[in-house]
């Protein structure tokens, strides 16, 4: 992310998301060349959801989801319409309790820099959506980041993970990105939010690259409405 200058010119987008949300994972391709495309004209985070609590609290009347086994249609559904690779059977083998220990492990490589949780929540997604490794876990997690310290693509301290995962640091951070859902309404994930100069839009769901395009344009046009 170039944070260097011209902060005020640049388009910001808030990406609203879940390690275990699939649409998530599937955007990423369309995502990751939008970034490199526009990424002199672009600052974004990431706000983790804590979309799934545990199974007693999680409910999705939309989806008519309320129990591992539920999950897993959404997962294949995901999949065909895609084309991301995405192995549903974990909701079947192995099914995540909850998605906070993996949102909270996010926002603990984010203590690094944000580089390192870009890369962490692209490694967590990997995790669970691929090898079906179930990232509820702490020892997965771990994993996780020991396989992120010996890539070396990005600087990331392993023995410091492992120090500050579920501190209250971690926590709090965690605590803050649920506080901004909760404020700003979020009820989707992926939500974005492009803001620039006052003016916001808002996109709800899996998107292709044309689609994130587009919603860029049509802020840019009104802002320069705006001055004219």
């Amino acid at each position: 992310m170039d944070l260097s200058s011209h902060q005020a010119d640049r388009v910001k987008i808030v990406f609203y998301t879940d390690p275990l949300c699939c649409w998530s994972w599937a955007l990423q391709p369309h995502w990751q060349r939008f970034i490199e495309n526009y990424k002199h004209q672009i600052t974004y985070f990431y706000c983790m959801g804590g979309m799934i609590p545990d199974w007693k609290k999680f409910n999705d009347p939309f989806n008519s989801v309320s129990r591992p086994a539920q999950m897993g249609p959404i997962w294949m559904e995901a999949q065909h319409k895609t084309g991301a690779e995405i192995n549903d059977l974990i909701w079947i083998e192995n099914p995540p309790a909850s998605s906070y220990p993996a949102c909270i492990a996010v926002k603990t490589a984010g203590l690094q820099s944000f580089e390192a949780s870009e890369m962490y929540l692209r490694a967590v997604w990997k995790a669970v959506m691929v090898d079906s490794l179930d990232i509820s876990k702490k020892e997965i997690l771990l994993k996780i980041a020991g396989d992120l310290n010996i890539s070396k693509s990005v600087a990331f301290d392993f023995d410091r993970f492992e120090n500050e995962y579920n501190n209250e640091l971690s926590r709090d951070a965690f605590r803050n990105d649920l506080r901004q859902i909760s404020y700003n309404k979020i009820g989707r994930f992926p939500t974005m939010t492009l803001t620039k100069a006052g003016k916001g839009l808002i996109m709800t769901g899996y998107r292709p690259y044309e689609a994130l395009v587009e919603a860029f344009d049509q802020l840019q046009l009104i802002c320069e409405e705006q001055v004219v």
